[in-house]
């Protein structure tokens, strides 16, 4: 007994030190919180929850705010992993916190790691569906992570099944241990498998389609039949990850230019290492000791074309913009162009839907040979990478304008079965695009020629050195006979008497991303903001010069001749800033309507040369122009004045994205905007209109989610990659996407950077069936106000923007004369919709 009261006192005292450890540690986190220590507040939080669990659910929210807060002292510091051990420790009490998840998230994300950020935000999903942070988080890290093209091929019934059968006749002849490099979402193992493979190894480098294939091999009760291996293939190595050299290799990790995802370095290195040696031409029938590779081989192809949309997105094909004169020496490429002896490395094409680019294409020349490949020749694969550059020479067959080769290819899965990529065919791959850029001259005729450079290195397809060939002497000629109008030739004059003795002449180029070349190219977007920039910077001048010109005591009326002869020049400049993304020339418009100071966020060195060079071209004063981030010690405080007792007159803000979306955070730069403008400035646009339709398209239900166990021959890998199904399809062209339109458009949100009393964050829309069918999605578009009757339509044919759309999880069957609710919903910068009858 005496040790049992010896015991009670004990642990008494125990008890009461823990309250007393715990209770002081309380009062400690709200000192260091009021004077702002969030890093000894978070530790000493650390010690209260390790010694009084209980207390997790009463301090939880200040928990996450000393965290949070914590954690961006630690991301400024850039003590990265001090800051991932502090998220760790949170998540260990807290395992199950949605709101932790999704900071996690978003710091790993930021940071480029995305497969770990969009677990993070997975999680945080399915702990709570209505986190509406977590969603939008989760949607845009999911287009990264998992390729819309993962949902178009698994939807290709007929890619699968030649698939299937070439695996099945290579298995039934022999090849019995089968690699799947790539696997995705493991449905080519699958196939081996099912097929009578006796040992079947699966690798994926992306963490997350890895945990996705282990989950489907799960589901279709193969995980004990299939090794899955996190790793890229050439790290495989014999025995760690595979005990033996396999039989039989099959991949599709193949892209619209076929090599660009590193086929020939992956096959080179399992030949070398992984398969077993190539059946001897001539040999025994047996395959028991001899390798092979599914595809066996590939054709491509290629076609010179005559194409406006590529065009007007990788030259820019204006000499005058909106006022703003373009000098000869100053070239715009797109990244496609890479000079022939560059060392850079980069990926020589776009890719298109050919058969769904607006305006359509215009061939050139006959399809053409390009080259053959043999996946099963180690010694071909070799030559690829070592073999000098090949001269081709293309007649053509047409007349008109070289914009671009198109590029696609045969798949020659075995003797038996092949499939194409080819934009004649319906299939899930878009072709290969290589602009055509650098020529003085663009016209060609029928009976000329297309000379070009094939090489295959570092990874990818190149066709470069594109030059034309005559059918008058035969001889390589840049030729230039394009008429120029004499408004176009003035600017170019007068560009080059400005800069002929500064700049001697020498061409400077400038790398813009296509979206930047089509910007260039939208004529009415710019003409549109000269006007809005005329009318803003004229009512403040106009302002200005009354309230600094004498006034009559006796009429109290201003003197106009005053206001005319007063030398503009003697006012103070007015201050313009533009951050809308990317290039921009905006800047230079603003500087036309002078005295005006124009600031650029533009950040890259060719593009502030080339602006430069604009500017001197253009004989604008050298102060007129400055570059506003290298004023800045923090990106962050990109929206300040430019000087303290003076305030912006414009600032230009990108509102929407090129895929079609609202810009995350754009009312918060509004809202600080507002703050720094001057009496009568304004914020460009003012005000955004979103406009939509209920439409009925099979496409978008195709592309954005697998439908059902039909296309993929009967595996359930359905419900497991839809989860990375988002609800937005972004980037579409609503000129060429299939769809029936089953109402009219309606205004669906209305965005007022201004004014935001006038936002609403919850609307329901009521909108009439004019069409019975089924209603699949709802694509939308913006009218983006300048002023009230100055706007941009980014559906335009000359837009630069895409639109998107929102796609339903199941289709709402209607007929005509229904009535339909959308309920648009509007939360940091996110926008959602849902539709009831």
């Amino acid at each position: 007994m005496p040790n049992s009261r010896s015991q009670r006192r004990h642990k008494t005292g125990q008890e009461a030190r823990r309250r007393e450890l715990v209770s002081r540690s309380l009062q400690s986190v709200q000192h260091c919180l009021a004077d702002q220590d969030f890093g000894t507040a978070y530790a000493h939080y650390l010690l209260v929850l390790n010694l009084a669990p209980e207390l997790k659910k009463d301090v939880k929210e200040t928990f996450q705010f000393t965290l949070f807060k914590w954690a961006e002292e630690l991301d400024s510091l850039a003590r990265i992993q001090d800051l991932f051990d502090c998220y760790e420790h949170a998540l260990e009490l807290f395992p199950d916190d949605e709101v932790i998840c999704n900071s996690m998230g978003e710091h790993l994300f930021r940071m480029g790691f995305r497969d770990e950020a969009a677990a993070y935000f997975h999680k945080a999903v399915k702990l709570n569906p209505d986190f509406p942070d977590a969603k939008e988080n989760f949607y845009r890290v999911a287009n990264w992570v998992v390729e819309r093209w993962h949902f178009i091929m698994l939807n290709d019934t007929n890619r699968n099944l030649l698939y299937q059968k070439a695996i099945q006749n290579a298995v039934h002849s022999g090849y019995r241990s089968v690699l799947d490099i790539g696997t995705g979402t493991g449905i080519l193992s699958m196939f081996a498998k099912t097929a009578g493979a006796s040992s079947v190894y699966a690798c994926e480098l992306s963490k997350t389609m890895y945990e996705l294939a282990r989950e489907v091999l799960v589901a279709n009760g193969l995980d004990g039949d299939i090794r899955l291996l996190h790793v890229k293939s050439p790290d495989l190595e014999i025995p760690k990850h595979i005990p033996e050299r396999v039989s039989l290799v099959i991949t599709e990790t193949v892209d619209s230019g076929l090599f660009g995802e590193g086929i020939v370095e992956s096959l080179i290195h399992a030949w070398e290492h992984l398969l077993l040696p190539p059946k001897p031409i001539g040999g025994e029938v047996g395959v028991q000791n001899y390798g092979r590779v599914i595809p066996a081989g590939a054709t491509i192809w290629g076609m010179a074309v005559e194409c406006k949309e590529i065009r007007r997105h990788h030259r820019v094909g204006v000499k005058e913009i909106a006022g703003v004169c373009l000098p000869d020496v100053l070239e715009f490429h797109s990244p496609t162009y890479t000079p022939v002896n560059s060392d850079e490395t980069v990926e020589p094409y776009t890719t298109e839907k050919l058969s769904r680019i607006p305006g359509g294409y215009k061939p050139l020349t006959d399809h053409f040979q390009v080259l053959t490949v043999d996946f099963n020749n180690l010694q071909e694969l070799k030559s690829f990478a070592s073999h000098k550059p090949s001269k081709i020479n293309i007649p053509l067959v047409k007349e008109g304008i070289l914009d671009a080769i198109i590029v696609w290819f045969t798949l020659q899965l075995d003797d038996e079965h092949s499939l194409s990529t080819s934009p004649s065919e319906e299939t899930c791959w878009e072709q290969a695009v290589y602009p055509v850029q650098g020529l003085v001259d663009y016209s060609v005729k029928s009976g000329d020629s297309v000379m070009m450079e094939i090489s295959c290195q570092d990874c990818y397809l190149r066709l470069q050195d594109v030059s034309l060939v005559t059918s008058d002497n035969g001889m390589d000629v840049e030729r230039n006979f394009q008429e120029k109008n004499s408004e176009a030739e003035l600017c170019s004059a007068l560009a080059g008497l400005q800069t002929a003795n500064k700049l001697e002449r020498v061409r400077q180029d400038c790398m813009l991303e296509s979206t930047e070349i089509a910007l260039l190219n939208n004529l009415s977007y710019h003409e549109c903001f000269k006007i809005a920039i005329s009318n803003v910077l004229s009512t403040l001048s106009l302002r200005e010069q009354s309230q600094s010109m004498d006034v009559n005591s006796d009429s109290n009326e201003l003197h106009p001749e005053k206001i005319q002869n007063k030398n503009l020049e003697s006012f103070d400049p007015l201050y313009v800033l533009d951050v809308s993304e990317g290039f921009s020339i905006l800047p230079l418009i603003a500087g036309k309507f002078g005295p005006v100071k124009v600031y650029s966020s533009v950040e890259k060195d060719q593009h502030q040369k080339a602006l430069v060079l604009l500017s001197e071209a253009n004989r604008f004063p050298k102060e007129t122009l400055e570059f506003w981030l290298g004023h800045l010690q923090d990106e962050n405080m990109v929206l300040q004045r430019p000087k303290s007792d003076k305030l912006w007159s414009i600032i230009i803000l990108d509102v929407i994205e090129t895929s079609g979306l609202i810009q995350q955070d754009v009312m918060e730069k509004a809202a600080i905007s507002r703050c720094l403008l001057h009496s009568g400035g304004k914020i460009f646009p003012q005000h955004v209109k979103m406009y939509g339709m209920l439409v009925e398209s099979q496409s978008l239900v195709l592309e954005t989610a697998v439908q059902g166990k039909d296309p993929t021959l009967g595996f359930n890998i359905a419900p497991f990659i839809n989860q990375f199904k988002v609800p937005f399809r972004v980037f579409l062209d609503l000129s060429t996407l299939p769809y029936v339109p089953l109402s009219k458009s309606v205004e669906l949100l209305r965005v007022d950077l201004m004014n935001p009393y006038l936002n609403e964050s919850r609307r329901e829309v009521k909108v009439q069936i004019c069409k019975s069918g089924q209603v699949t999605g709802i694509p939308f578009w913006y009218h983006v106000h300048l002023e009230e009757d100055t706007y941009l339509d980014t559906s335009s044919e000359s837009s630069h923007w895409k639109q998107a759309a929102v796609v339903l999880d199941e289709p709402i069957p209607v007929r005509q004369g229904d009535e339909l609710v959308l309920s648009v919903q509007y939360h940091k910068s996110n926008v959602s919709i849902t539709v009831r009858l």
